[in-house]
């Protein structure tokens, strides 16, 4: 086979490449001059702020639980009874 077919099809293959490679670069450019560096978003990041949802949903659901657990224990009120 000739070399000068196997050069033509490697750098075929390889502009995809580089044309993606360039586009992310412009991408990312443009996202740090938007939001800031600190406000860029990150595999990190998403992970955290995942953490912190799923925490602060497990605090609500023990709250809703503490006030199920005081109404269920409470005493029937002695007034509504006599009512009756």
């Amino acid at each position: 086979m000739d070399n000068t077919l196997m050069r033509q099809q490697g750098g075929i293959a390889d502009f995809p490449r580089a044309v993606l490679s360039a586009a992310y670069g412009v991408i990312d450019t443009a996202q740090r001059v938007v939001v800031g560096d600190e406000r860029v978003r990150t595999a990190r990041g998403n992970a955290w702020e995942a953490i912190c949802a799923d925490r602060a949903r497990a605090d609500q659901r023990d709250e809703v639980r503490r006030h199920v657990a005081m109404i269920v224990t409470m005493p029937p009120r002695a007034k509504a009874r006599s009512l009756t």
